[in-house]
């Protein structure tokens, strides 16, 4: 907002112009809601996806190796790739491939727009964030979550931005460690 606000207010402008209305695709076959209409987590996702890409913004994958000694992790966390997996080799432990991907990046601004289950919130927030932020891929991280009025017309399961701001805010000040915006959106 402060350094990159062409960039914020591309993203405030792509949530803006989104017509919700025409997600609401999905007919619920569950108990509680069963024949209602409800927002389609897939259409949300295709909106802002087609949104996006227009405007230039990419998935990124990062690419890592692990092993089961965590001293060897430790140590090799912030190598780049092929470091990590001579110096997992040379220790005679067993590399594994592993990577992150991110939903969009661009100018060092990663963006996870999450509309799937609760606890992938967690995961975008201490695991993907965490990873393009350790990598040095981004400075900044923004995850799009529904405001809890969007969410009560979803499938169950889904997060909402006040449940994702109370967990991230009962961590502590430290927590988690990288810049983050959390934006919660309602139709």
């Amino acid at each position: 907002m402060v350094h990159k606000p062409a960039i914020w207010r591309e993203i405030v402008g792509v949530i803006e112009t989104l017509d919700a209305a025409s997600c609401k695709t999905k007919r619920s076959k569950e108990k509680r809601k069963k024949g209602r209409m409800l927002y389609s987590p897939k259409a949300m996702n295709k909106c802002f996806k087609h949104a996006l890409e227009k405007l230039d913004w990419k998935p990124s994958t990062t690419h890592y190796w692990v092993t089961a000694d965590h001293r060897l992790i430790r140590k090799t966390v912030a190598m780049p790739p092929a470091e990590q997996k001579a110096e997992i080799e040379s220790a005679g432990a067993k590399p594994i491939a592993s990577f992150n991907q991110t939903d969009f990046i661009k100018d060092r601004i990663q963006i996870e727009v999450q509309f799937g289950k609760y606890s992938f919130v967690a995961f975008d927030v201490f695991v993907k964030h965490m990873a393009f932020f350790v990598g040095d891929k981004m400075d900044v991280g923004i995850e799009i979550l529904p405001m809890k009025t969007l969410q009560e017309e979803m499938s169950s399961g889904v997060p909402y931005y006040e449940r994702g701001l109370y967990d991230l805010l009962r961590q502590g000040r430290s927590t988690p460690a990288v810049p983050l915006v959390v934006v919660g959106v309602a139709p």
